[in-house]
């Protein structure tokens, strides 16, 4: 039985606050904590579970915190897209039920490792992009996998995406949709200034490194699941590989990717 939960909400939604507030009341009736790590200014001391209320976003903010502690994370869905997360609103009480009563599943979801020459690690659920962000030119782009190089490219940047991760930014920028228990990472160039190069579907445990040509006066932004992890310059080095570790999903309903795809699929589309 799950002792503490943390709760992540996103505070500019008045639907995601009166849920928080909802579970927050259950769970106590039931003699489970409860901590709000963003709002309380903690860091989910001692939770056994996250649980967020809120969009993909918010999702990925209580799977950094569930990565960080080894703990699992079920979402509910008060945003636009809510791919990676659980349930609708109006199954909340069915899904604190569920937790109350251990009727529920773990599923595990592959990670990416990513490194910096300084030594720097950070570990992502969806993605890490290379990208030019905020600045006016593209940039170059030298990708290796195994040490055998895959492509130069001069880009808007490039993106190195886990099965999970298939479905977000790399998606918008054309790469392919893959199964999320497939062990395999997603290159994906964005916005690519050559006909030549495409995306391209390599093993999980493979190496790619991700080189700024270092003639080329030029700086890029290194992002991991949306979110800016620092500058890099001509000549700089980011090195993505499979992670050991995994991310633990609690599920309550069968999960129907294809189904939930083309549901939301046909909902970005009339949005």
């Amino acid at each position: 039985m799950f002792a503490k939960i943390g709760l992540i909400l996103n505070e500019s939604k008045t639907e995601a606050i009166r849920l928080a507030e909802v579970a927050a009341s259950f769970f106590t009736e039931n003699g489970i904590g409860t901590v709000c790590p963003e709002r309380d200014r903690e860091d989910a001391p001692g939770a056994d579970l996250i649980l967020t209320f809120g969009g993909d976003g918010t999702f990925l903010s209580g799977a950094r915190i569930a990565m960080a502690h080894d703990i699992p994370v079920m979402g509910i869905n008060v945003g636009t897209v809510g791919f990676l997360t659980e349930a609708e609103p109006e199954q909340l009480e069915e899904c604190l039920q569920a937790i109350l009563n251990h009727a529920y599943r773990m599923e595990e979801r592959a990670l990416l490792e990513v490194r910096l020459q300084s030594g720097e690690t950070f570990t992502a659920l969806n993605d890490a992009v290379v990208t030019r962000g905020g600045f006016a030119r593209m940039i170059q782009v030298e990708c290796t996998v195994n040490g055998e190089l895959y492509s130069r490219i001069l880009a808007d940047g490039i993106i190195a995406a886990t099965s999970t991760g298939s479905t977000g930014y790399s998606l918008s920028a054309g790469g392919p949709i893959v199964q999320p228990d497939m062990d395999c990472i997603v290159l994906t160039p964005v916005c690519a200034h050559t006909l030549q190069i495409c995306p391209c579907i390599v093993g999980g445990k493979s190496e790619i490194r991700f080189r700024l040509n270092p003639d080329r006066q030029q700086i890029a932004e290194l992002q991991i699941d949306g979110i800016d992890r620092g500058l890099l310059k001509a000549g700089d080095e980011v090195i993505v590989t499979g992670s050991e570790r995994k991310l633990k999903l609690l599920r309550i309903h069968p999960y129907r990717f294809f189904t939930r795809l083309q549901g939301k699929l046909t909902e970005w589309g009339s949005k």
